[in-house]
């Protein structure tokens, strides 16, 4: 399928509305969408002007925005599901709930596991990076407890090539040049404040040099981001590491994609602001750069 399937995220957060008003914003072709959502869903938040295609995706349930239900939590999982399905050119979700998913049985912390179920083979591994611009960062680990976060050399090796053959074959980027955070405050100084960096990461980069991959040694993450733009990409340990330096700077621009999979799949880098569901004043920047980064 050549069409971009959108979802609509969770039916009681700001998924919907974000996604009619960046629709019609961007005024794209007919053929060149197909939402997977339900009429119901859409009518409750808004009115499409151009005619997309709708995969339907059951949903008996009262709309009620702003909570949290199972209900919601599997219609959120069944549209992620279906936009694997149908194989389309990419796939752009709407922010969904991961306690509602819970509720609803279904055991993954985000949408970027969903895709990874449904799309992964031949042991590929769905990667996250951010992207606003020209300023991208890619985590080595997604939600995960600090507490649980657990490295080795040969997963930072893998994850970090993948993410050289993305700038290769979908950039167009042969030679990118990467920042690496260190794990520890300053970069462990020498090991007296951790030793990730001298038994793991260090190991790593002195194999992806081997392999052709033009990467710092782990550098202080303090400091780091300072720099940003003078590198194609920054690489983060974990979540926050990453995520609050990119989401300072860029805000609603920063852009989720997931990577490493046989289909790109971008998302507002927010979430389903269930405080401000339903009262028609979301903001749908994050959702017009989703789809555009995906054009």
């Amino acid at each position: 399928m050549h069409k971009i399937a959108v979802t609509t995220g969770d039916p009681n957060g700001i998924g919907a509305e974000i996604t009619i008003k960046a629709l019609n914003q961007l005024d794209l072709p007919e053929d060149k969408i197909i939402l997977i959502s339900n009429k119901k869903i859409l009518d409750f938040y808004g009115k499409l002007r151009r005619n997309y295609e709708i995969a339907e995706i059951p949903y008996p349930a009262e709309i009620l925005p702003g909570k949290i239900t199972k209900e919601a939590g599997e219609f959120s999982f069944q549209s992620v599901k279906k936009a694997c399905e149908i194989k389309p050119k990419a796939i752009v979700t709407a922010p969904v709930a991961k306690n509602a998913l819970y509720l609803a049985g279904h055991k993954f912390n985000g949408q970027t596991e969903i895709l990874q179920k449904y799309l992964a083979h031949d042991n590929q591994l769905a990667e996250m990076l951010f992207v606003a611009g020209n300023f991208r960062v890619l985590l080595l680990t997604r939600h995960v407890a600090l507490k649980d976060i657990a490295l080795t050399k040969e997963l930072v090796v893998e994850k970090i090539l993948n993410l050289k053959d993305f700038f290769v074959n979908h950039l167009g980027i042969t030679d990118p040049k990467f920042a690496f955070c260190g794990f520890n405050p300053h970069a462990g100084e020498d090991g007296i404040l951790g030793r990730e960096e001298i038994d793991i990461l260090i190991p790593a980069v002195d194999e992806l040099r081997l392999k052709g991959v033009n990467i710092t040694n782990p550098l202080p993450a303090d400091t780091l981001f300072i720099k940003a733009l003078n590198y194609d990409c920054c690489i983060a340990n974990y979540h926050d590491q990453g995520l609050i330096p990119i989401k300072t700077l860029a805000g609603d621009r920063t852009v989720n994609m997931t990577i490493g999979l046989d289909i790109i799949r971008t998302s507002p880098g927010h979430g389903t602001a269930f405080d401000i569901a339903g009262k028609n004043i979301a903001d749908e920047t994050g959702m017009i750069e989703a789809i555009k980064a995906v054009l």
